[in-house]
């Protein structure tokens, strides 16, 4: 058999890494990459420990692999490159605007987004996941969020994707936004909320006050609050388009179970748990070893960059049966594509709430489709994964 090699920036291997990770899982549970220099985990538990553990496998020289390995200085103010205390005061900033009350409002908001754009499909004998859905509705929905006009959502999106992109087979210099100064160009909205105050998060970010890490009572500076909005930005289009991609697909994939979840509306929920759980849109977190630790009987040396790669987890037939069949009707006490613990995904909520209004919208339409592979096409970055194009004939 061959050696194991895992590649983070092999489009080869990001096109389906579940068989490397199984194998991973199964022989080197601790797997070393010399060539980026990194170790990684993919076994359930080991991940789910290391995501809990962040004093130990630290975020705050970024939870990316390219970030890590440039030893950039983190700016403030990105709270999935940080750790406890300063995490806990930037997310109890987020945490106060991102309530269930405020989350549970938007569905209304969310249908009429998914109907602007499937209701003129219908009839026409197909629709694409992605740019008929995907990378529309979440666009709107973080767009009306933050009060950005909706004639620059789509640019703005567009920017960010670019920003994502890779290049087969090379490690990028660094992730776009990672960069503040890639953030720039959010400055205009922050300077016309400030004159025109309206009751959309960006406002929120201004009017907040809270008590920073030096106990001091203030305001966010404009760069925290470009940092924040670029963040928000970003994470709320990415993996919420990951994920209505990867459920056309799975679904299609699965003919049963779609026949399954179009026979009784009730299992919606569980099929977006479950295509989460099966296609992690985030699937690989990195942190840094902040101490000797050792794993399957190997020492990791404190400083090293560590991958805890959760979409292999989320396959580990130690934790799940049948890891590798979709069933609807799997319970599932927990996955880890939210991550786990204390940088557990803040979106969460409204991403799955994004996911099962997209399903429910598209099987009031179609209950039957079959992806046109000929013309579908993956994204390929190194924080999210799924489709760039997935077409379906109706």
């Amino acid at each position: 058999m061959s050696e194991i090699y895992y590649d983070p920036y092999d489009f080869g291997i990001d096109a389906d890494p579940h068989p490397i990770w199984r194998r991973m899982r199964d022989e080197a549970p601790l797997y070393r990459n010399e060539k980026y220099d990194f170790w990684a985990l993919t076994r359930f538990d080991d991940v789910e420990a290391g995501l809990v553990d962040w004093r130990t496998y630290s975020s705050a020289r970024g939870s990316v692999l390219e970030i890590i390995k440039s030893g950039m200085q983190v700016p403030p103010g990105i709270v999935l490159f940080e750790d406890p205390p300063l995490h806990d005061v930037h997310r109890g900033i987020l945490a106060r605007m991102f309530t269930p009350r405020r989350i549970a409002a938007l569905e209304p908001q969310i249908r009429a987004f998914c109907a602007r754009s499937l209701d003129p499909l219908v009839g026409s004998g197909g629709f694409d996941f992605i740019a008929d859905l995907g990378s529309q509705m979440p666009m709107r929905v973080i767009g009306m969020l933050l009060g950005i006009p909706e004639e620059d959502q789509e640019e703005i999106r567009d920017r960010i994707d670019r920003g994502l992109a890779l290049r087969d087979g090379e490690a990028p210099d660094k992730l776009a936004s990672g960069s503040s100064n890639d953030m720039s160009h959010f400055g205009e909205y922050i300077a016309w909320r400030r004159k025109h105050p309206s009751d959309d998060l960006m406002s929120e970010l201004l009017r907040a006050t809270f008590v920073d890490e030096q106990g001091a009572e203030r305001r966010l500076e404009d760069e925290e609050l470009l940092r924040y909005i670029g963040l928000l930005a970003g994470a709320g289009n990415e993996t919420t388009t990951r994920l209505i991609g990867w459920t056309g697909y799975l679904l299609d994939r699965f003919p049963d179970q779609r026949r399954l979840v179009a026979e009784d509306r009730s299992l919606v929920n569980a099929t977006i748990e479950e295509v989460l759980r099966f296609e992690a849109p985030s699937p690989v977190q990195a942190r840094v070893v902040m101490r000797d630790v050792e794993h399957h009987g190997t020492m990791v040396a404190e400083g090293s960059a560590i991958l805890l790669i959760n979409g292999a987890a989320n396959r580990d037939e130690r934790r799940f049966e049948r890891p590798d069949e979709l069933d609807v009707r799997r319970r599932i006490d927990h996955h880890l594509s939210f991550g786990y613990g204390v940088h557990f995904c803040m979106g969460a909520a409204l991403a799955r709430l994004e996911g099962r209004i997209a399903l429910e919208e598209v099987l009031a339409r179609w209950t039957d489709w079959q992806v046109d592979h000929d013309r579908a096409k993956q994204a390929h970055t190194s924080t999210v994964r799924g489709w760039e194009r997935l077409p379906v004939l109706v």
